[in-house]
């Protein structure tokens, strides 16, 4: 015989039941707290006071951890540790939003959502291979989702894993064809190992599929840009300009701008050397001071360029030519290819000084033109050539047809 009578038994449970009431109620009484300081803490971050609502999404998540007992309530905590780490994200405090993510997969380790967006935040940080590892535990959860093999695909290509980010992004093609975020991958693997045209084959694919696929336009602006093709690229930005997109839209004219080989835009008017005289022009009638024999006069040239240069690159006067031309163009030959008369002087091929002027864009070159012992000295200052091989503020060297200039055929 039991050491319990019946009488006892009866009594043991009915404690458990009191015990069991009494849990549930104040289970009951708890959830109703934490439900309260969600919804705090929502309304809080729709007011901006992120603080206020790190501290409700906190107590949402304190109090309901214990009791993440089925798939729903797990999947509840993990929107909750991403309402938190948005907060945090808010408030600047990126090392606690990436706690509260790791929180949220701990609690909730099947919400693809949370270790994607975990992902994101490393990717912004660019801490690349934790990307990887947060998006592929994504992955692992459901390789179907095409916007998680792209990003994990992402992640690899910026550690130069291209075999890898191919893969997947050809999967990517393959799950989600209607997107282009497959192509446009493909793309930006090709773009980093330096086949433009395979890239440029991939990105016009993407907007074939998707012609409001901005970030693959903006990727063929580049490559055109990068090309020298700069009327395809300036047809990208237009293209941007009118779908609104105004920010890809200047994003890619900064960069035409930073690429482009800088040029001769033309000749400035307070120039003083007389530039269209023709072949055979006497010195003494370029200046009434060289009428004497042995007799020099600075003249000057204004160089209007096409965008901002490099000031020590202007101003090194070995940067510049000063010559005969021996362009091969109809015309365009020093005094037209006829034989130079024995009265003609030459120019000192390097100016006496060159300054910039960059609120202008604008350079002076100063050289000096002398009179012969003779007083007899001929010049064809049409054909003489100004040339220019220095570079732009960003390195750029000048464009082969904007480097130099003469009277007779201009900017060439």
């Amino acid at each position: 015989m039991g050491i319990f009578s019946a009488t006892a038994y009866e009594s043991l449970a009915a404690i458990g039941e009191n015990m069991m009431a009494s849990l549930q109620v104040q289970t009951g009484q708890l959830t109703q707290i934490a439900e309260t300081a969600l919804a705090a803490g929502i309304d809080k971050y729709q007011d901006k006071d992120y603080e206020g609502a790190a501290t409700d999404f906190e107590r949402y998540v304190g109090i309901m951890r214990p009791y993440a007992f089925d798939a729903e309530q797990e999947n509840h905590l993990g929107e909750a540790t991403e309402y938190l780490a948005n907060a945090f994200l808010k408030l600047e405090k990126t090392d606690k939003a990436i706690d509260a993510y790791k929180t949220g997969i701990e609690l909730s380790p099947d919400r693809v959502e949370t270790r994607a967006k975990l992902g994101n935040l490393y990717f912004s940080l660019e801490r690349y291979r934790d990307a990887e590892e947060s998006y592929r535990g994504a992955y692992n959860l459901n390789e179907q989702d095409p916007n998680v093999a792209f990003s994990l695909g992402q992640a690899l290509l910026y550690q130069d894993r291209y075999a890898d980010a191919s893969d997947l992004f050809s999967k990517v093609k393959k799950l989600d064809p209607e997107s282009g975020n497959g192509q446009y991958g493909l793309g930006l693997v090709f773009q980093d190992q330096g086949d433009p045209d395979a890239a440029s084959e991939q990105f016009k694919a993407a907007t074939e599929i998707n012609p409001e696929f901005f970030d693959a336009w903006v990727e063929l602006g580049y490559l055109y840009a990068d090309s020298g093709q700069m009327d395809l690229a300036q047809d990208v930005f237009e293209f941007l300009e009118d779908e609104d997109e105004t920010d890809l839209a200047d994003t890619l004219n900064r960069y035409m701008y930073k690429v482009e080989s800088p040029k001769f835009a033309f000749i400035g008017a307070d120039s003083t050397f007389p530039r269209t005289m023709g072949s055979r022009t006497p010195v003494s009638a370029i200046d009434a001071y060289l009428v004497n024999a042995n007799t020099s006069k600075q003249f000057s040239m204004v160089f209007q360029f096409t965008k901002e240069m490099d000031m020590s690159s202007v101003q090194n006067r070995t940067n510049w030519n000063i010559g005969r031309s021996d362009k091969s163009g109809a015309g365009e030959l020093y005094n037209f290819g006829v034989r130079v008369p024995d009265t003609e002087i030459k120019l000192p091929p390097i100016p006496e000084r060159v300054v910039y002027d960059p609120s202008m864009l604008q350079a002076t070159v100063t050289f000096t033109v002398s009179q012969n012992s003779a007083a007899d000295g001929t010049l064809d200052p049409s054909h003489i050539l100004f040339r220019f091989n220095g570079v732009d503020s960003f390195g750029n060297a000048m464009g082969e047809d904007g480097d130099d200039f003469t009277g007779y055929s201009g900017i060439d």
